[in-house]
């Protein structure tokens, strides 16, 4: 609700007289809001944002603009404003009472800028989009992404605008990579597999989170010996080898891999992950067993 105030004057030979100061209100008819599909975030996964703009007026709004500012904030050691997210090119969607109408414009992208936007009188008006979390995106316990979309027009009074706040993910994200030594061996020659398991989020997994590492050995190794971080696995404790189909696999609770950790660059603002990392190797020999 916006409130005006309004004098009048009059004037007549050299003279002026003020009229009363009268108080008006101005009540808004246009509200919008804004929801993600998801509270939380990861480092590489995208958010899809809904905003929804309702008219309780009896007359149509056209030609609106929506813009996001994609949570851009300052960056306090360099006072610069960085923003997190990045538009993915393509992905409005624009609706009217529930019925899909043609793409909206997209005038800019940082800050988002959508232009050509109606909203029926008594109805309402659906914009959904994606953004992707970039190297600005702050990442780590506690980390949080707000960002604002406000929507404007001629014949609005005051834009209107709404938050929307994702907090990134406090779940493990894990990672493997397999490498081989030697990548030529001879026939019944000895090799080593080394897989190393990466966490790129804020929370360890422990032994009793489940994690579960399985390969199937093609040509089936006859395994002479398996350590984890250095230590040795005993088979039927920590690991089952089927040893006519070269089946491996680890015993519920033998794998924990520590917490990443997080850190923001004092001058360009960008964060990194650092992850959290455990080594599991597994030797032996190509052959008949």
């Amino acid at each position: 609700m916006a409130t005006f105030f309004n004098q009048a004057t009059i004037s007549y030979n050299g003279s002026v007289a003020d009229s009363n100061i009268i108080t008006g209100r101005i009540i808004g008819t246009l509200s919008v809001t804004k929801n993600a599909l998801t509270p939380i975030y990861t480092r590489t996964g995208d958010i899809t944002y809904v905003v929804s703009i309702t008219n309780s007026g009896d007359t149509a709004f056209t030609g609106l603009t929506m813009t996001d500012n994609l949570g851009a904030y300052v960056f306090s050691a360099s006072e610069a404003e960085i923003v997190p997210l990045t538009y993915v090119n393509g992905t409005v969607n624009y609706y009217i009472n529930g019925v899909q109408q043609a793409a909206p414009t997209v005038t800019d992208t940082s800050p988002l800028s959508v232009t050509g936007i109606s909203v029926p009188a008594g109805g309402n008006a659906i914009i959904v989009y994606t953004a992707r979390p970039n190297m600005y995106a702050p990442i780590g316990e506690n980390a949080f992404i707000t960002n604002t979309v406000a929507v404007s027009g001629n014949r609005l009074i005051n834009s209107v605008t709404a938050d929307e706040t994702v907090a990134h993910s406090t779940a493990p994200e894990l990672t493997i990579s397999k490498a081989l030594d030697p990548v030529v061996v001879t026939e019944n020659g000895t090799i080593t597999y080394t897989f190393t398991i990466r966490n790129y989020g804020s929370t360890a997994t422990t032994l009793t989170d489940n994690v579960i590492f399985s390969d199937s050995f093609e040509p089936v190794l006859n395994i002479s010996s398996v350590t984890f971080n250095g230590e040795a696995w005993v088979l039927g404790d920590d690991y089952t080898y089927d040893t006519s189909t070269g089946v491996f696999t680890s015993v519920n609770g033998s794998i924990a891999v520590p917490a990443a950790t997080f850190s923001q660059d004092e001058t360009t603002g960008v964060w990194t992950a650092e992850p959290g990392v455990s080594t599991l190797v597994i030797t032996g020999t190509i052959g008949n067993i």
